[in-house]
């Protein structure tokens, strides 16, 4: 039996799209230094947009609303919620592998190096990046509902698969301000995996 080709291996970004990228980073690097230094209310978009040396229309083309420049790595932080999903280890049930990813990045922001707990502290310290990095993470409700629906066996429209998706991506507001970050968030998750329980047999 003639083995199948393995598929050909992903070409190298083009000069445009690595100039794209760059542009992007650049951005968002400028407007995060403003930001921590002087913060976020304080810091307009012109301002950010000369920092970065580019126009406030090319700015926008990259990032649709201000909030957008703290949060440049949406893309990434949903492919990693779903592989927390579909990568688990085996015997490991869905509700336990969110709570692992949840810990991973939440704690992290408490205890992590300088750099990090200063981007945790103005996002922590700003309502509207509060309420935007709320907005974005339910914005991946849909997708995290269907690895969920894929994994359990359970089917797509399943209200169990959307409310896990929708009640694990609450965890952060949830459990905002406590003391204890790792005791809030496990304590969470202890009640959706009971749930959880109750009305689903997680898949292999």
């Amino acid at each position: 039996m003639t083995q199948p080709e393995p598929p050909a291996p992903a070409s190298p970004p083009g000069r445009r799209e690595r100039k794209k990228a760059a542009t992007r980073q650049a951005i968002a690097d400028a407007a995060l230094r403003l930001f921590l230094e002087r913060g976020y209310d304080d810091v307009g978009i012109r301002e950010i947009a000369d920092a970065a040396d580019v126009s406030t229309t090319t700015l926008f083309k990259h990032f649709p609303v201000k909030e957008a420049l703290v949060f440049d790595e949406e893309a990434d932080r949903e492919t990693q919620l779903l592989a927390a999903v579909r990568s688990r280890p085996e015997g490991q049930s869905i509700p336990a592998a969110l709570r692992d990813h949840a810990l991973h990045h939440r704690v992290a922001m408490a205890g992590g190096d300088a750099p990090f707990r200063e981007f945790a502290a103005l996002v922590n310290g700003t309502p509207a990046l509060r309420d935007y990095a709320q907005g974005m993470w339910l914005r991946h409700a849909d997708a995290l509902a269907r690895a969920i629906s894929a994994e359990s066996g359970l089917p797509e429209d399943d209200p169990a698969c959307t409310a896990l998706a929708h009640f694990a991506l609450e965890v952060p507001r949830v459990t905002r301000g406590h003391d204890d970050p790792r005791r809030a968030i496990t304590r969470v998750f202890d009640v959706l995996e009971q749930g959880w329980c109750a009305v689903a047999v997680d898949g292999p």
